[in-house]
């Protein structure tokens, strides 16, 4: 019965020590989250009044709350208060539950003589005696804890086994025992049976339950949680055709999208959101009645969505009733993940040639554009007032289409004019003719100053051998660097209208835009510094090595590496297959997902050496002729702003039959991949068996 006992007393520890074990790291790596976030938001986001007044980043009192009252919260919370009712339970417990020391309890040092034994005997008598004191505890006290010390001292076996084996009794024996409850073991003699129980439930029960919701929830969703449904559907109705325009309706049929409810409470806020963005779903103005009937015909939950984004695009958010507004935040959450799993059914490999396609996935990363900064989709038509449409304009604070048309009529037409004048022009510009306030303009200074610029600095070569051949494995390296007007590097973008954190992040992607293949992409980000130098050095390191430098090599390469991520840089490295032999006048885009008006494009020229005998790579001269035949510079880098060189397909491009027959006519039959960097006149060596 004893044994019985201790063992049921040992079960708060043994729960306390299986709670403890996952919950104290879980809650390690939350907190260290959750600083780390705090401090990211605190410097590194927009400073403007429109940011300010969009809530995002204020720390009030009811915002904290909210934000920590989610399910995986307050489930931390109750373990915890759990965990600490089970650590005071077991302290009192430990106090119940002493070892018998006679000595102890008469109040006496080890190794007194009998007499003393006696006097504390009979003080303890006087004390707590039936006889003396009434008080039924203090007859348990004298019966099961005086009495049996006197009797352990003053009888010499006894006090002998005590002192030397700690137990009147002498040795005991080794116990094993069940750190469960007592009821579970103790009950009509059925304790088999219970245990039996506990060990089916606990052992194989609950793992097996627990391995049932994991794999549902696996099978259902991807590594990114974007539903394996939404990843099948995007594949198949990505074309490579497909008009930016016309990416909206791939994009809403994400089975996410499907999930959001459909009430009927909701039929007269989505007529009237539909009036107030009619004029952004592309109609045909001439068979409006048949478009407005084929549009509501749809799905309902997609008829919802794409209402919501349109809501969101033309910033209509304010007609939206309190349902609705619940679904319109839903929508914009999954939006960010669901437009990158977009992409990547874009720039996937679909061609015989392994290349993905380069249409569908500018039109993907000009959606997230116009979704993050709040602009409609025709904003990006090219108009009388700039080539390039008035969407960079309107993402600045205080911008509009009023204050656009009059700044073009002191010639200031595109963004990057408005971005190249000084601040004093700049400042006259925006309050003497746009009629802007000093505060206004002070809000877009900071918005201009938040504003990146980048550069790339891209190579194509075959490692350890002179120029490129047909077949070969070609490494592409290229450094993207970010540079903005404030200094900072890494930081949240300015998007007062989206309501939810967003980190800027970049596409690069090697394309050739004459045939619309994507030969290379790969997503960078600026926010993880330390992660980019752990990728970086790697990187370096690896290719040195393979290349057959030496250490100190290696180690100023790794070095110089690890500088130029300091200063805003990020390393771009892949590996991709040589095409059939020619010239290829490829692009490298590297794209925001963020900003409007801050993609760049660099000019690569990419030529492909016929392939020569099989275990041969042609042979070299003295003078080195064959490398001469392989590689061709050009006058310079071509180096602008995408929306310079790039006319977005929202408008018509009326260029696009010349542009494939010049392409066709600046095929070559012998070359090499190089930057275009300085004119050179192109060479042929001789070749030798």
């Amino acid at each position: 019965m004893a044994a019985s006992e201790e063992n049921s007393a040992l079960f708060p520890i043994f729960i306390l020590t299986i709670m403890a074990i996952p919950l104290v790291p879980y809650t390690m790596v939350k907190l260290s989250r959750t600083v780390s976030i705090s401090k990211k938001q605190r410097t590194i986001h927009c400073q403007c009044l429109e940011c300010d007044r969009s809530g995002k980043y204020k720390r009030s009192l009811f915002k904290k709350i909210s934000n920590f009252s989610t399910w995986s919260n307050l489930t931390l919370v109750l373990l915890w208060v759990v965990m600490i009712f089970l650590i005071y339970y077991t302290k009192n417990m430990s106090r119940e539950t002493q070892v018998f020391d006679p000595f102890s309890i008469l109040g006496l040092e080890p190794g007194v003589s009998d007499s003393e034994i006696k006097k504390a005997y009979r003080r303890l008598s006087i004390q707590y005696h039936p006889d003396k004191n009434p008080d039924p505890e203090a007859n348990k006290y004298f019966v099961e804890s005086i009495s049996k010390a006197y009797q352990a001292l003053t009888d010499p076996a006894s006090r002998e086994n005590f002192e030397k084996y700690g137990h009147p009794d002498g040795r005991q024996g080794f116990q094993m025992g069940i750190a469960l409850p007592k009821f579970l073991l103790d009950i009509d003699g059925a304790s088999g049976g219970i245990l039996l129980l506990w060990i089916v439930g606990v052992c194989i029960l609950l793992p097996l339950v627990i391995a049932v919701i994991y794999l549902s929830r696996s099978s259902k969703y991807t590594g990114n949680y974007v539903m394996h449904q939404t990843l099948s559907a995007y594949y198949y109705l990505m074309k490579p055709s497909l008009a930016p325009s016309k990416v909206m309706d791939v994009f809403t049929k994400a089975a996410e999208y499907m999930e959001i409810p459909v009430r009927r409470t909701d039929d007269e806020p989505l007529q009237k959101l539909f009036m107030a963005v009619r004029s952004e779903l592309n109609f045909d103005p001439k068979n409006m009645k048949q478009e407005q009937a084929k549009f509501w015909k749809q799905h309902p939950a997609i008829v919802k969505t794409e209402l919501l984004i349109q809501a969101q695009l033309t910033r209509e958010s304010g007609v939206l009733s309190p349902s609705l507004e619940g679904d319109f935040r839903r929508v914009l959450e999954l939006a960010p993940r669901l437009l990158e799993e977009l992409l990547k059914m874009a720039v996937l490999p679909r061609t015989s040639q392994g290349h993905g396609w380069l249409r569908p996935a500018v039109g993907v990363v000009e959606l997230s554009q116009c979704i993050v900064q709040a602009v409609p989709l025709s904003a990006r038509k090219s108009s009388g007032v700039s080539s390039e449409g008035i969407s960079p304009f309107l993402q600045l604070p205080h911008f509009s289409d009023a204050v656009v048309k009059k700044i073009a009529r002191k010639k200031v037409k595109s963004f990057q004019e408005l971005q190249e004048m000084s601040v004093e022009d700049r400042s006259e510009l925006l309050t003497q003719v746009a009629g802007l306030s000093a505060t206004d303009v002070d809000d877009i200074e900071k918005v201009l100053e938040m504003m990146p610029s980048l550069t790339v600095d891209i190579t194509c070569e075959t490692e350890g051998e002179e120029g490129i051949q047909e077949g070969d494995i070609v490494t592409l390296q290229a450094w993207v660097t970010l540079k903005r007007p404030n200094g900072l590097i890494g930081a949240l973008p300015h998007a007062p209208y989206f309501p939810f954190h967003k980190e800027e992040n970049y596409w690069v992607l090697l394309a050739d835009s004459v045939s619309n293949n994507v030969w290379f992409s790969q997503k960078v980000s600026f926010m993880d510094e330390s992660g980019a130098i752990t990728a970086a050095s790697k990187t370096i390191s690896d290719a040195m090595e393979g290349s057959g430098a030496g250490v100190k090599e290696t180690s100023d390469a790794v070095r110089e590496a690890i500088e130029k991520v300091k200063s805003g840089s990020r390393l771009v490295m892949g590996k991709l297959q040589a095409p059939s032999e020619g010239t290829y006048n490829l692009t490298c885009y590297c794209m925001c997902d963020s900003w409007i008006g801050c993609d760049k494009k660099t000019s690569l020229k990419v030529k492909v050496l016929k392939r020569t005998r099989a275990g041969t790579r042609g042979l070299v001269s003295d003078e080195g002729a064959i490398a001469e035949e392989g590689m061709e510079e050009e006058d310079e880098i071509e180096e602008e702003d995408y929306d310079d060189d790039y006319e977005s397909e929202y408008s018509e491009d009326e260029d696009d039959k010349k542009d494939v027959v010049e392409k066709k006519g600046s095929k070559k039959a012998n070359g090499s991949a190089v930057k275009k960097k300085e004119s050179s006149s192109e060479e042929s060596g001789s070749e030798e068996e």
